[in-house]
């Protein structure tokens, strides 16, 4: 019975593995027999047979599983251009900084002067400064100040985000002027269509790469294209341009300078990733750390990337004991029956006001919040948390009630005056935790800090402290009030 429940369970677990992690554990597999561990032997024939059999996307994925000392071996068995690019723009940084630290410059120039400019800046962002100077000294000069010109723009905006390779032609020119100048540049991509200028270089429309095939090729690009309703300029934030994508489900988005002139496109696979970056960020800074939870860190970089956060949250419990300890000062009434209930009502808050700081998180994230509705958004959120705080509140005194109106002891109080103690700690406790996960992400938005960080570890430790002193401080004013 053991045995079928136990297939059964293994069964439900195989369902839930999508394709892709199937491959990866495959390859892995499959690498890891290619590359001995306890003899560093490395299989030749079996590397290059795995780098022909799958593709290089896969490969980067992989390669986060290797010994560093293997990463470049695999690197290195990639038969064609495309194929190394590709694994380089898709690997971790970790696998790209070890693959360049041995790659000849010979090398280094090829793919650089092969790769997208702006796949190139994302992945010499990650360099030194030395070598990258190196790099730009090695490299075809038309390239290097393709890649100067798009890095000078800040990170985690449009400038950054944008390809500067696109298909651009005056309007007077016709269907079969671009078609002939598209064919001789194929490694530029041209399916979300061709962008129309002006006499200016102004950008005054686009044509979808459909309407390049369904007229006759004697038509004029200005009789075939369609309005341009949305455009940015390079200094645009990385959030906006994603709201942008998802309002109005755009295939692409012009960049232009302050004179109109196209200088950028964003492709939706670009911002698809802007937006799966971000999601990464909110979720490390939700969980308390910036470490990339992907990457297969040493224990000791994990350490240090989660130690700054604890330490907050260190801090914050030695306060708690301080709290309790001067508390145990006062009437011993108080502390032998109301102590019991402080994971409770730590919880409770805590939870409280993580629902408030979440939805409110996600409703800045998303831009539905503005000016005018943050006052009823706030307003909406205090009295959810505040009815739900009220609601747990009364809920636990009837059955604090009931616990002691049948216990052996009273702990020399009624029953009645127990739960009063209790359920009043724990509404003005759920009032805090509601009041801090409230505002705490309109006070961080407000001074600029990603209100993300309002879910994190930080505010959870101001949480505790605080909720656990109100409750504390409402349970002794009541015990004077029953007990003097």
């Amino acid at each position: 019975m053991e045995n079928s429940n136990m297939q059964d369970y293994e069964n439900d677990i195989d369902l839930m593995e999508s394709p892709t992690t199937k491959i990866d554990d495959l390859l892995k597999e499959k690498l890891e027999r290619a590359f001995h561990k306890k003899t560093s032997q490395v299989i030749l024939p079996d590397i290059a047979k795995i780098a022909t059999q799958h593709s290089a996307i896969d490969l980067a994925y992989a390669a986060a599983h290797l010994p560093f000392h293997a990463r470049p071996i695999l690197y290195d068995n990639l038969k064609t251009r495309d194929a190394k690019i590709n694994f380089i723009i898709n690997t971790t940084k970790e696998t790209r900084l070890t693959i360049f630290r041995y790659m000849p410059e010979r090398e280094v120039k090829k793919l650089f002067e092969k790769m997208p400019t702006d796949e190139a800046v994302f992945i010499l962002d990650d360099m030194s400064e030395r070598r990258f100077k190196r790099v730009m000294e090695v490299i075809d000069p038309k390239q290097a100040k393709k890649i100067l010109e798009q890095k000078k723009h800040k990170r985690n905006t449009a400038g950054r985000l944008m390809t500067s390779e696109f298909f651009a032609f005056n309007m007077d020119k016709t269907i079969k002027d671009a078609s002939d100048f598209i064919h001789d540049h194929p490694r530029i991509d041209f399916t979300k269509g061709i962008f129309i200028l002006n006499d200016k270089e102004e950008v005054k429309g686009y044509v979808p790469a459909r309407n390049m095939v369904v007229n006759p090729e004697n038509s004029f690009l200005k009789q075939v294209m369609r309005p341009i309703l949305h455009k940015v300029t390079a200094d645009v934030k990385r959030k906006d341009i994603i709201d942008l994508f998802e309002r109005y489900k755009l295939l692409f988005l012009p960049v232009v300078d302050k004179n109109e002139r196209l200088i950028g496109v964003i492709a939706q696979e670009d911002a698809l990733e802007a937006m799966e970056d971000l999601a990464d960020e909110a979720f490390a800074k939700i969980s308390g750390t910036y470490e990339n939870v992907s990457n297969e860190e040493p224990i000791m970089k994990r350490f240090l990337a989660r130690s700054p956060w604890l330490i907050v949250t260190l801090i914050a419990g030695f306060i708690n004991v301080g709290i309790i300890s001067s508390f145990q000062r006062k009437e011993g009434i108080l502390l032998t029956f109301v102590l019991f209930f402080v994971p409770l009502i730590t919880g409770m808050s805590g939870n409280i006001g993580i629902q408030c700081s979440t939805v409110l998180v996600r409703s800045i994230a998303f831009g539905l919040i503005t000016k005018r509705t943050r006052s009823e958004a706030i307003f909406k959120e205090l009295l959810t948390g505040t009815t739900t705080g009220l609601i747990f509140g009364i809920a636990c005194s009837v059955i604090v009630y009931f616990m002691n109106l049948f216990a052996a002891t009273s702990f020399g109080a009624s029953p009645l005056a127990l739960a009063v103690m209790v359920g009043s700690g724990l509404i003005g406790a759920c009032f805090t935790g509601t009041f801090l996960g409230v505002f705490s992400p309109i006070f961080f938005a407000k001074i600029g800090i990603d209100p993300a960080i309002a879910s994190g570890p930080i505010v959870a430790a101001f949480n505790d402290v605080l909720s656990m002193t109100i409750y504390f401080l409402i349970s002794y004013s009541l015990s004077l009030f029953f007990f003097i």
